[in-house]
Formats: C-alpha cells, structure tokens, sequence
C-alpha cells in the first residue's frame, strides 16, 4: 500500500511540476546539437529530489538520524541544477555547490573515516566525474531512466539477496521515481526531459548507494554497475582530445549520439540497448568470482572494441 500511495504522490508532483514549467516555459528548445526536434517541457527530473522528500516522510526517524547528509548534499545539488535548467549559472557557482554536495555525500558513505586522507582527493574526481558522465549522457528520451532502473535494480537485488548495506526504501523510492518519470519520457515524443536536476539528481541517488556499496564491502568491483557510461564518456573524452576539440563546449561525438542524429534509429530502441548491456555486465560483475582488475580487462577489451569499432563505421560512413 505503501508504495502505491508514493507512486500516486510522484504522478500527483510531476503533473503539478508541468503546469508550473507550462507556466513559465520552461522548456527545451532544439539546437545543432540535440537529438530531439520538438519543443518539451524540462526538469522533469525534479521528481528524484521529491521522492527523497516522500521518503523522509515516510521514514522519518532513520531519514533524520542516518539519511540528512545525503539529503542535504541531494537537494543542494538538484537546486543548483534546477537553477542551472532556467538560467546559466557560472561554472564557478555549480562547481562549489557540487563540491559541496560530495563532501556530504562522502561524510555520509564513512568514506572520510574509512579511507585515508591521501585517497579522498581521487573519490572527489571520481564521484565528479560520475555526475558529469550522468549528465553528458542524457541526451534522448529514455536514456536516463531505463540505465538508472537497470543500475538501481541492481543494488535492490544485492541490498535484498547478497549483503544488505542500506534501507530497502532508500533503493525502492528512486527505482519508483525511475518508472513515473519514464512514463513521461519513454516515448517516441517525450512529455519531459530530466534536465541538470534530473541527471544529477539521480546521477548523485545511484553513485551515493554504489559508494556506500564499496564502503560496506570493501569490493571496488561495484563502480563497474556503472560502466557503459564510464566506458562511453571516457573514449569520447579521449577521442576529442586526439582531434583538439574543447572537451568543456556541448557536442555529438557519443556513440548513442551518432545512432540517433546519424543513423536515426529510435531513441527508445537505443536506450534499451545501453541499459540490457549494462545489465548483462551487472549480472557477470555481481556473480563473477575474479579480482577487480580481472573483471575490468573481462568487460572494457571486448566492449570497449565493439564500441570502436562501432564509431569507427560510423563516422566512415557519414564522413564525420
């Protein structure tokens, strides 16, 4: 009961959002850039930051007395982000609040009593980069929400089946986030976009669980639920080095970008597949009896080889 109530609360809040956004247009135009064509609604994603809301109501003494670190460091960054969806922040005033929002984030993982001091400095570049790869890849419909449900339910089975290290709610509220929000977005023409609030709010909800993950069992292996964007994002990045391009100005070099402008397959079909490869991977890495660094050579030759050899045919093709 509980959780249909929490879904009915999330539909109630996203419509609700929508007539604001309506309101005050606040929307997505397209540019040379983007992968859609139409004008839609943006900050859609402003459902995760509500459904930590909903899930302090719900479990009011743990949320107060375990949770109001990464509450804090959730809300301050999905606020900065929303700001950032109406109007363009310097890069200055994102990166503080988001420095911010990961030292709560660490505080709340023990990452700062667990780990020593020399490593923390690594942890903030990662989980940054984290959150910038959540964002650089959500750029069609789908993409976001299909790759966090996958990812989440991930954690929901190892919470569940393997070594619980959080509440079962503190998974089950963004995975329900995920499927209200998909409704919206999971279509051919989309109600919504996430928006920054969107994708680092749930970018910030997964990497948060998956530190606490590590933290609880010591196995590195768990950043791998992660992995098909990290592989994506790294490869561009690199990719646009080799060429001398600006690796901070928007651009369409990603490999689901090229299948979506170029080839122009569905952008539903492309996000499905993102997700049942991650998905495969997850299964392997939270089964799988090898050490990290074998499981990171079993999964990046194979597919970090298809992916190039994918983009290679691609940008042959359309001589990009």
């Amino acid at each position: 009961m509980e959780y249909i109530l929490v879904i009915i609360i999330l539909f109630v809040s996203i419509l609700a959002y929508f007539k604001i956004a309506d309101k005050y247009n606040i929307i997505d135009k397209p540019n040379h850039r983007s992968a859609h064509t139409q004008i839609t609604l943006r900050g859609g994603g402003i459902i995760f930051p509500i459904a930590f809301i909903v899930f302090c109501l719900f479990n009011l003494n743990e949320a107060i007395q375990d949770y109001w670190s990464f509450g804090l460091g959730l809300l301050a960054i999905c606020t900065i982000s929303f700001v950032d969806d109406v109007r363009t922040l310097s890069n200055k005033i994102r990166l503080s609040v988001h420095l911010i929002s990961v030292v709560l984030l660490l505080y709340f993982t023990g990452a700062f009593t667990l780990m020593p001091f020399w490593v923390w400095p690594i942890l903030f570049v990662i989980i940054i980069g984290t959150l910038n790869a959540y964002n650089f890849m959500d750029g069609i419909n789908g993409m976001t929400g299909v790759y966090s449900l996958v990812t989440l339910g991930s954690l929901a089975y190892i919470n569940k089946d393997i070594i619980q290290f959080t509440n079962e709610n503190f998974i089950l509220y963004p995975i329900l986030a995920c499927i209200v929000f998909l409704f919206f977005n999971f279509r051919k023409k989309a109600k919504c976009f996430a928006g920054d609030v969107g994708s680092m709010g749930i970018g910030f909800w997964v990497i948060g669980l998956i530190t606490l993950l590590i933290m609880r069992t010591g196995e590195y292996k768990y950043i791998l639920l992660l992995s098909i964007y990290g592989m994506e994002v790294v490869l561009t990045i690199i990719e646009r080095i080799i060429l001398k391009e600006n690796i901070f100005e928007a651009h369409r070099r990603h490999l689901y970008q090229l299948f979506a402008n170029e080839k122009k397959i569905s952008h539903l079909v492309i996000s499905a597949v993102y997700a049942i490869f991650q998905l495969f991977i997850n299964i392997f890495i939270i089964h799988a009896q090898f050490t990290f660094g074998s499981v990171i050579l079993i999964i990046f030759i194979p597919l970090g080889g298809i992916y190039l050899g994918l983009k290679w045919k691609l940008k042959k093709e359309y001589n990009l």
